[in-house]
């Protein structure tokens, strides 16, 4: 797998599908599964939405020099 995550924060805003996509890199990484089981794939969807939505907050609250927040 993967060794580090990919970086959203550029000069275009991140697509909903990038941070979703970088949102399971994570999850993956710290499940340590690739797929989850059966018995854990509500949890590890869940986990996904959650990183996937706390992640467009953190990106669309930067202030980043040249552009505007939010």
């Amino acid at each position: 797998m993967c060794r580090s995550i990919v970086k959203l924060r550029a000069e275009t805003p991140a697509s909903e599908e990038d941070i979703e996509a970088a949102a399971l890199q994570f999850v993956r990484k710290i499940s340590g599964f690739r797929k989850p089981s059966r018995a854990n794939e509500e949890v590890f969807a869940k986990a996904v939405a959650e990183i996937a939505a706390s992640s467009r907050t953190l990106l669309d609250g930067l202030v980043v020099r040249g552009r505007p927040a939010g």
